[in-house]
């Protein structure tokens, strides 16, 4: 088949949606698919890249200054001046960057490759045009829904009297869906968020639930060299808290810092965290409030290579986020053998299973996420437990059912395709 993939969100920015998009499209082009990828330029200039086997048409695009884009070092931020919403951050060069315009380039690209399918990603300004030539041209459109409004306002918080208008605009945003051909989305508890059971019976398309998969290839317990625990400022002999992903305030990640300090002195561990994000310097300022910075590590980004390995090294890993449709984070986590505490908010109860291989707690509930860490940290028989549980349950997110799923997808919707206008 032809696949054309479309993604606002993409490699090499770190984020899930750009995450599962890439490996899919690496994976489907694997497998003897053609695939080319519709995503923002990196440069701000229009240019073809070649990324494996498969073409990226980087489009056009400028800087969204208020989202720090990860792919590069934190930078310290700028203060917009002259407004009335004071320190607020802005990263001029090191933005996120959106197409504000992308109609032509994107009608030429199809035109040019023709897809039997396009599958898109992120129902921003993309989405929005890729979904307007699909129906216009009438080839058939999926489309997977990976975020939830409130994973870019809580970004903007400090944006309070925009709050509302932004939040109504992405739901806006999100109702490509009406005009799909088929929906997906990562977990069944992010669709009954999105649709209630009235809804899905006289919705026009198919919804189904997809989970964006991991190579578990990559992912298993193991000894961690002493390199590595010498590399990050570690000691082998102490208990570790780990969280990696995304650094940033939507995460919650703060509640995390709070719950350990309560934990700290009684069970002699360290937290670890692993990633980068705008909430960096408010965490670090965060530990030292609490006198436990000593016992803190922020490795800000990291290589693959010991991404790998720092996944391995905690006795539990902890999520406290509140807006996962999924969370691969977490997923590698768990297929690397760590026990999960974890915020029964989104979707992440369907990777953490509350007493079979963690704790779930309550929304920023800072002793349940202290008390259910504690429990894991001191009784090593239910770290066992628990650990061999998550190795279970990540087995079943494997990339390869995702790509075959996503195949058996296209063609169902290739085959069942009517023109809707």
């Amino acid at each position: 088949m032809k696949i054309a993939i479309s993604s606002d969100l993409y490699w090499p920015t770190v984020n899930g949606v750009s995450t599962a998009s890439h490996e899919l499209a690496l994976g489907l082009a694997e497998r003897g698919h053609k695939v080319l990828v519709l995503a923002p330029s990196q440069t701000g200039v229009h240019y073809i890249e070649k990324d494996g086997k498969t073409n990226i048409v980087r489009l056009k695009s400028v800087v969204f200054p208020f989202y720090h884009n990860q792919i590069d070092d934190i930078r310290e931020p700028r203060e917009l001046a002259g407004v009335n919403m004071p320190n607020v951050p802005i990263y001029p060069k090191n933005g996120f960057r959106i197409c504000l315009t992308p109609r032509r380039e994107i009608r030429q690209a199809l035109n040019d490759f023709e897809p039997d399918v396009i599958h898109n990603h992120n129902p921003i300004m993309i989405g929005q045009e890729a979904l307007r030539y699909a129906n216009r041209t009438g080839i058939p459109f999926v489309e997977t829904n990976h975020v939830l409004p409130e994973n870019l306002v809580d970004n903007l918080k400090m944006f309070a009297p925009l709050s509302r208008p932004i939040s109504r605009a992405i739901r806006w945003f999100s109702r490509v869906v009406d005009k799909a051909d088929y929906v997906t989305m990562p977990t069944q508890v992010a669709i009954d968020m999105f649709f209630t059971k009235e809804d899905l019976k006289y919705l026009p398309m198919p919804v189904e639930a997809v989970s964006n998969g991991i190579d578990l290839s990559r992912y298993s317990p193991g000894k961690v060299p002493a390199s590595v625990y010498k590399k990050f400022g570690l000691s082998a002999d102490q208990p570790i808290v780990t969280y990696l992903g995304r650094v940033d305030a939507e995460k919650h990640i703060s509640v995390l810092v709070e719950a350990f300090a309560r934990i700290q002195r009684g069970t002699g561990a360290h937290l670890l965290i692993v990633g980068a994000g705008t909430d960096e310097a408010n965490l670090q300022e965060l530990a030292e409030e609490l006198g436990v910075a000593k016992h803190v590590t922020l490795t800000g980004r990291v290589s693959d290579k010991d991404k790998l390995e720092l996944l391995r090294i905690g006795q539990v890993y902890c999520m406290p986020s509140p807006v996962e449709l999924q969370s691969i984070a977490t997923l590698e986590a768990m297929a690397s053998g760590q026990p999960v505490v974890a915020v029964d908010a989104g979707a992440v109860k369907e990777l953490c299973q509350d007493g079979r291989n963690g704790f779930l707690c309550e929304k920023d509930n800072v002793d349940q996420v202290a008390v259910g860490l504690e429990k894991i940290l001191i009784d090593g028989k239910l770290r066992d437990k628990f650990a061999a549980e998550s190795l279970k349950i990540a087995k079943t997110h494997d990339i390869d059912y995702t790509l075959k799923r996503f195949e058996e997808i296209y063609k169902k919707a290739i085959k069942n395709y009517k023109p809707r206008y």
